[in-house]
């Protein structure tokens, strides 16, 4: 798990498909539309690629607010539901969907969110001493 408040945003590539999801401290800069975006795997240094989206989808938006508002607006039917999901499984790319041996899907984290949380675990990871 990775700690702290985050947004997520779903990359999509020149063919329409989406290339990969990721995960960004909240406020953070969202990737935009035809420029570069450095996106890492969270827990491999060497893990990392430079992508150019040609569309870019929030995942997440705010409909409770626990300050004392409260809904801040209708929830989807499940019926409403059911069709995002299909919609979203549509999007996707056969061999991620294929059952057997399927390509795994891409869950990448911001240069941002990698440096936060990879700082945390530095500065808190117990140091051993030897003797």
């Amino acid at each position: 798990m990775i700690p702290g408040k985050k947004d997520a945003y779903r990359i999509y590539g020149k063919n329409g498909a989406p290339l990969l999801d990721v995960l960004l401290r909240h406020g953070e800069a969202a990737p935009k539309v035809d420029e570069q975006f450095l996106c890492r795997h969270p827990f491999s240094e060497t893990k990392r690629a430079y992508v150019t989206p040609s569309r870019v989808e929030p995942l997440l938006k705010v409909v409770w607010d626990g300050a004392g508002e409260g809904l801040t607006e209708a929830l989807p039917t499940i019926e409403e539901g059911k069709n995002l999901v299909r919609t979203q499984l549509e999007k996707m790319r056969e061999d991620h969907l294929r059952y057997v041996n399927p390509t795994p899907y891409k869950v990448s984290v911001s240069q941002g969110l990698y440096e936060y949380f990879h700082e945390l675990w530095s500065e808190n990871s117990p140091i051993q001493e030897l003797s």
